[in-house]
């Protein structure tokens, strides 16, 4: 995943002041970046889904997301700001062109944008 540089900076800042297991007196709720309900363990996958979803009811979203939907956004805007598909398949892992091509979902305006190869020949 494609980091903006100033979170990048943050994550690694937080990296080296992270407190560790090893750290005696330090509560366990500070030792991850992202406590699960039991402050022992990091936030799992689903209760990271779960707070998607309450974000998105909260935002008054029409459509069902996922975080997967994130996965299809994240290759459009790509896509959509002319990046190759070979790299946007790259960055998602896929061993196929037209599995990264499912996950690019068209806009019209782009659609529109596209010039017949052969104008100016006649």
């Amino acid at each position: 995943m494609v980091l903006p540089a100033e979170v990048l900076k943050l994550l690694r800042q937080w990296w080296k002041a992270r407190p560790t297991a090893s750290n005696n007196g330090v509560a366990p709720e500070h030792r991850w970046l992202f406590p699960g309900r039991s402050q022992r363990q990091p936030l799992t996958t689903r209760q990271f889904s779960r707070l998607f979803k309450e974000a998105a009811n909260a935002a008054r979203l029409r459509k069902p997301v996922s975080l997967h939907s994130l996965r299809h956004s994240f290759a459009t805007h790509l896509l959509e700001r002319g990046r190759d598909l070979r790299v946007i398949q790259a960055l998602l892992g896929h061993s196929k062109p037209e599995t990264t091509a499912r996950y690019c979902r068209v806009a019209i305006g782009l659609i529109a944008k596209i010039e017949s190869p052969l104008e100016g020949l006649v």
